[in-house]
């Protein structure tokens, strides 16, 4: 698996850098601005990229800004955000391209390289990584919709969690119930959103997209 970094602290790119290899990720890139982040994707086209959002000159927004041009020039890019901020705004952009595999991870709440690992392969395969505090962030601005409104208190919870990447056994550990009582209302929740059949990982990114969005 090819990954771009970028990252402005140096120590923290060098150390994402080495425990991507030690796992056996290739680094075909690590910067530490927007502009050669556009330029690795273009030159190394990478199965991922993690992004800072807060990237020089002005540490605002310019690791997203980026992030969102790069998928312009490489349509269903991988991204997954490592930030130390909810930027509400910015991840709401990024879910809103609709395409390709999206995360977005708190740096003070990666605590285990393996999980990190896992969530950078989640991702690049076109599923999604999204922190906790990110989700209750994101959906204390839900205005709802009527779809989202459907949904019944326990799929919500089960979409909240697909929402984290989980898969349906880690669902339905977490929330002390079957797997097929995962699968039976993840059925239902795709039925609610009007996900058409298809491939049941894309439907999941779609289903926590109009969860996140709404």
């Amino acid at each position: 698996m090819r990954v771009v970094i970028a990252e402005d602290l140096f120590l923290l790119r060098d150390g994402l850098t080495r425990m991507l290899q030690a796992h056996g990720l290739e680094i075909t890139a690590a910067v530490d601005n927007g502009a050669d982040l556009l330029a690795a994707v273009a030159a190394q086209a990478p199965d991922v990229a993690i992004v800072d959002v807060r990237l020089p000159p002005t540490f605002t927004d310019e690791g997203i800004r980026a992030a969102l041009a790069a998928r312009n020039t490489a349509p269903g890019l991988p991204v997954l955000v490592l930030s130390q901020y909810v930027e509400q705004l910015y991840a709401r952009e990024l879910l809103a391209s609709g395409s390709g595999g999206i995360g977005y991870l708190l740096k003070d709440r990666v605590f285990d390289s393996a999980q990190f690992v896992d969530a950078v392969r989640r991702v690049a395969g076109g599923g999604t990584a999204m922190d906790p505090e990110v989700i209750a962030r994101l959906l204390a601005r839900n205005t709802g919709n009527a779809s989202i409104g459907a949904l019944s208190p326990r799929e919500r919870e089960v979409l909240a969690l697909m929402a984290e990447g989980r898969s349906n056994a880690a669902i339905a550990q977490r929330l002390v119930i079957t797997e097929r009582a995962v699968a039976k209302h993840t059925a239902s929740i795709f039925g609610k959103l009007n996900l058409q059949p298809s491939d049941d990982d894309n439907r999941r990114v779609l289903a926590v997209l109009a969860y996140l969005e709404a």
